[in-house]
Protein backbone atom coordinates (compact mmCIF):
# COMPACT_ATOMS: atom_id res chain seq x y z
CA UNK A 1 0.00 0.00 0.00
CA UNK A 2 1.33 3.41 -1.02
CA UNK A 3 0.94 5.58 2.08
CA UNK A 4 0.69 8.85 0.16
CA UNK A 5 -1.34 7.68 -2.82
CA UNK A 6 -4.68 9.53 -2.95
CA UNK A 7 -7.75 7.33 -2.72
CA UNK A 8 -11.13 8.08 -4.22
CA UNK A 9 -13.84 8.98 -1.74
CA UNK A 10 -16.69 6.50 -1.23
CA UNK A 11 -20.03 7.22 -2.82
CA UNK A 12 -21.81 10.17 -1.22
CA UNK A 13 -24.52 7.96 0.25
CA UNK A 14 -21.87 5.86 1.99
CA UNK A 15 -20.26 8.98 3.44
CA UNK A 16 -23.67 10.06 4.73
CA UNK A 17 -24.28 6.55 6.08
CA UNK A 18 -21.06 6.64 8.10
CA UNK A 19 -22.14 9.99 9.54
CA UNK A 20 -25.54 8.60 10.48
CA UNK A 21 -23.84 5.60 12.10
CA UNK A 22 -21.57 7.89 14.12
CA UNK A 23 -24.60 9.93 15.19
CA UNK A 24 -26.40 6.74 16.21
CA UNK A 25 -23.48 5.90 18.48
CA UNK A 26 -23.16 9.43 19.89
CA UNK A 27 -26.78 10.24 20.78
CA UNK A 28 -28.12 7.22 22.74
CA UNK A 29 -26.78 7.21 26.28
CA UNK A 30 -26.02 3.48 26.36
CA UNK A 31 -23.78 3.45 23.28
CA UNK A 32 -22.30 6.85 24.16
CA UNK A 33 -21.06 5.66 27.57
CA UNK A 34 -18.99 3.01 25.81
CA UNK A 35 -17.86 5.03 22.79
CA UNK A 36 -17.00 8.07 24.89
CA UNK A 37 -13.75 6.32 25.87
CA UNK A 38 -12.41 7.22 22.43
CA UNK A 39 -13.25 10.90 23.00
CA UNK A 40 -11.52 10.74 26.39
CA UNK A 41 -8.40 9.36 24.70
CA UNK A 42 -8.47 12.33 22.31
CA UNK A 43 -9.17 14.75 25.19
CA UNK A 44 -6.25 13.60 27.33
CA UNK A 45 -4.03 13.24 24.28
CA UNK A 46 -4.76 16.88 23.46
CA UNK A 47 -3.68 17.95 26.93
CA UNK A 48 -0.50 15.89 26.61
CA UNK A 49 0.45 17.03 23.12
CA UNK A 50 0.02 20.73 23.88
CA UNK A 51 1.83 20.36 27.21
CA UNK A 52 4.85 18.97 25.38
CA UNK A 53 4.63 21.72 22.76
CA UNK A 54 4.53 24.28 25.59
CA UNK A 55 7.66 22.65 27.10
CA UNK A 56 5.89 21.36 30.15
CA UNK A 57 6.98 18.03 31.58
CA UNK A 58 4.46 15.28 30.91
CA UNK A 59 4.39 12.85 33.82
CA UNK A 60 1.33 10.63 33.41
CA UNK A 61 -1.95 10.02 31.62
CA UNK A 62 -4.74 8.05 33.26
CA UNK A 63 -8.00 6.90 31.68
CA UNK A 64 -10.82 5.56 33.84
CA UNK A 65 -13.72 3.21 33.24
CA UNK A 66 -16.25 5.99 33.91
CA UNK A 67 -14.79 7.72 30.79
CA UNK A 68 -13.04 10.36 32.87
CA UNK A 69 -9.32 10.96 32.60
CA UNK A 70 -6.45 13.03 33.93
CA UNK A 71 -3.18 14.24 32.46
CA UNK A 72 -0.46 15.22 34.92
CA UNK A 73 2.13 17.76 33.83
CA UNK A 74 4.78 19.74 35.64
CA UNK A 75 5.90 23.30 34.99
CA UNK A 76 4.96 26.84 35.86
CA UNK A 77 1.56 26.90 37.60
CA UNK A 78 0.59 30.03 35.67
CA UNK A 79 1.26 31.45 32.23
CA UNK A 80 0.43 30.75 28.62
CA UNK A 81 1.73 27.18 28.65
CA UNK A 82 -0.64 25.90 31.30
CA UNK A 83 -3.56 27.87 29.82
CA UNK A 84 -3.02 26.31 26.40
CA UNK A 85 -2.63 22.87 27.98
CA UNK A 86 -5.96 23.16 29.81
CA UNK A 87 -7.73 24.61 26.76
CA UNK A 88 -6.58 21.71 24.58
CA UNK A 89 -8.75 19.01 26.18
CA UNK A 90 -12.27 19.80 25.02
CA UNK A 91 -11.02 21.14 21.70
CA UNK A 92 -8.84 18.12 20.87
CA UNK A 93 -11.45 15.73 19.44
CA UNK A 94 -13.14 18.37 17.24
CA UNK A 95 -9.80 19.65 15.93
CA UNK A 96 -8.58 16.10 15.27
CA UNK A 97 -11.84 15.47 13.44
CA UNK A 98 -11.35 18.61 11.38
CA UNK A 99 -7.80 17.59 10.49
CA UNK A 100 -9.00 14.12 9.61
CA UNK A 101 -11.74 15.55 7.41
CA UNK A 102 -9.13 17.64 5.57
CA UNK A 103 -7.04 14.51 4.95
CA UNK A 104 -10.05 12.55 3.73
CA UNK A 105 -11.08 15.45 1.52
CA UNK A 106 -7.66 15.12 -0.12
CA UNK A 107 -8.05 11.34 -0.41
CA UNK A 108 -5.32 10.57 2.16
CA UNK A 109 -7.03 7.67 3.89
CA UNK A 110 -3.84 5.71 4.61
CA UNK A 111 -2.09 8.78 6.00
CA UNK A 112 -4.97 9.37 8.40
CA UNK A 113 -4.96 5.77 9.64
CA UNK A 114 -1.22 5.67 10.25
CA UNK A 115 -1.05 9.12 11.84
CA UNK A 116 -3.80 8.05 14.25
CA UNK A 117 -1.90 4.84 15.03
CA UNK A 118 1.32 6.77 15.66
CA UNK A 119 -0.43 9.20 18.01
CA UNK A 120 -1.97 6.32 19.97
CA UNK A 121 1.41 4.59 20.24
CA UNK A 122 3.04 7.80 21.49
CA UNK A 123 0.27 8.26 24.03
CA UNK A 124 0.58 4.67 25.26
CA UNK A 125 4.10 5.38 26.52
CA UNK A 126 2.71 7.83 29.09
CA UNK A 127 -0.43 5.97 30.23
CA UNK A 128 -0.01 4.87 33.84
CA UNK A 129 -3.03 2.73 34.70
CA UNK A 130 -4.24 -0.66 33.52
CA UNK A 131 -7.61 0.45 32.17
CA UNK A 132 -5.98 3.26 30.24
CA UNK A 133 -3.38 0.94 28.74
CA UNK A 134 -6.09 -1.53 27.72
CA UNK A 135 -8.19 1.22 26.10
CA UNK A 136 -5.32 2.65 24.09
CA UNK A 137 -3.98 -0.79 23.06
CA UNK A 138 -7.39 -1.97 21.84
CA UNK A 139 -8.01 1.26 19.96
CA UNK A 140 -4.55 1.17 18.39
CA UNK A 141 -4.91 -2.50 17.49
CA UNK A 142 -8.14 -1.75 15.65
CA UNK A 143 -6.40 0.91 13.56
CA UNK A 144 -3.48 -1.42 12.80
CA UNK A 145 -5.77 -4.27 11.75
CA UNK A 146 -7.79 -2.05 9.45
CA UNK A 147 -4.63 -0.48 8.00
CA UNK A 148 -2.94 -3.82 7.28
CA UNK A 149 -5.73 -6.26 6.54
CA UNK A 150 -8.79 -4.41 5.29
CA UNK A 151 -9.53 -3.67 1.66
CA UNK A 152 -9.16 -0.03 0.57
CA UNK A 153 -12.93 0.50 0.47
CA UNK A 154 -13.28 -0.79 4.03
CA UNK A 155 -10.38 1.40 5.17
CA UNK A 156 -12.12 4.43 3.69
CA UNK A 157 -15.44 3.66 5.36
CA UNK A 158 -13.70 3.09 8.70
CA UNK A 159 -11.77 6.35 8.36
CA UNK A 160 -14.92 8.32 7.52
CA UNK A 161 -16.78 6.77 10.47
CA UNK A 162 -13.92 7.65 12.85
CA UNK A 163 -13.74 11.26 11.65
CA UNK A 164 -17.52 11.69 11.84
CA UNK A 165 -17.42 10.33 15.38
CA UNK A 166 -14.66 12.74 16.43
CA UNK A 167 -16.62 15.65 15.00
CA UNK A 168 -19.98 14.64 16.47
CA UNK A 169 -18.62 13.16 19.68
CA UNK A 170 -16.54 16.27 20.27
CA UNK A 171 -19.71 18.34 20.63
CA UNK A 172 -21.49 16.38 23.35
CA UNK A 173 -18.92 16.55 26.22
CA UNK A 174 -19.13 20.34 26.36
CA UNK A 175 -22.90 20.15 26.86
CA UNK A 176 -22.35 17.49 29.53
CA UNK A 177 -19.88 19.74 31.32
CA UNK A 178 -22.29 22.66 31.11
CA UNK A 179 -25.04 20.51 32.64
CA UNK A 180 -22.78 19.33 35.47
CA UNK A 181 -21.74 22.87 36.30
CA UNK A 182 -25.37 24.01 36.28
CA UNK A 183 -26.07 21.45 39.00
CA UNK A 184 -22.99 22.36 41.04
CA UNK A 185 -20.74 19.58 39.79
CA UNK A 186 -17.27 19.49 38.24
CA UNK A 187 -15.75 22.33 40.32
CA UNK A 188 -12.28 21.52 39.02
CA UNK A 189 -13.19 21.15 35.36
CA UNK A 190 -10.93 22.52 32.65
CA UNK A 191 -13.23 25.56 32.33
CA UNK A 192 -13.07 26.29 36.06
CA UNK A 193 -9.31 25.89 36.20
CA UNK A 194 -8.97 28.21 33.21
CA UNK A 195 -11.26 30.72 34.94
CA UNK A 196 -9.04 30.75 38.02
CA UNK A 197 -5.89 31.14 35.93
CA UNK A 198 -7.12 33.80 33.51
CA UNK A 199 -9.87 35.56 35.53
CA UNK A 200 -12.12 34.98 32.54
CA UNK A 201 -15.44 33.42 33.68
CA UNK A 202 -15.83 29.69 33.18
CA UNK A 203 -18.96 30.37 31.14
CA UNK A 204 -16.86 32.22 28.58
CA UNK A 205 -14.56 29.23 28.30
CA UNK A 206 -17.59 26.99 27.77
CA UNK A 207 -18.69 29.27 24.94
CA UNK A 208 -15.19 28.95 23.49
CA UNK A 209 -15.36 25.14 23.67
CA UNK A 210 -18.82 25.17 22.07
CA UNK A 211 -17.63 27.49 19.30
CA UNK A 212 -14.62 25.34 18.44
CA UNK A 213 -16.57 22.07 18.44
CA UNK A 214 -19.48 23.38 16.37
CA UNK A 215 -17.25 25.20 13.86
CA UNK A 216 -15.15 22.05 13.45
CA UNK A 217 -18.30 20.01 12.89
CA UNK A 218 -19.54 22.38 10.20
CA UNK A 219 -16.13 22.66 8.51
CA UNK A 220 -15.43 18.94 8.77
CA UNK A 221 -18.83 18.01 7.37
CA UNK A 222 -18.20 20.35 4.45
CA UNK A 223 -14.97 18.52 3.60
CA UNK A 224 -16.40 15.05 4.14
CA UNK A 225 -19.39 15.72 1.92
CA UNK A 226 -17.25 17.45 -0.71
CA UNK A 227 -19.33 20.63 -0.59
Amino acid sequence: MDLFAPQAAPAEWLVIATGVAALAVTVPRRTWLLARNAITIAHEGGHALVALAARRRLEAIRLHSDTSGVTVTRGRPTGLGVVLTLAAGYTAAPLLGLGGAALLGAGRVAVLLWVATALLLAMLVMVRNAYGILSVVLTGALFVLVSWLAAPDVQALFAYAVVWFLLLGGVRPVFELQSKRRHGGAPDSDADQLARLTHVPAGVWLVFFHTVSLCCLIGGATWLLGL
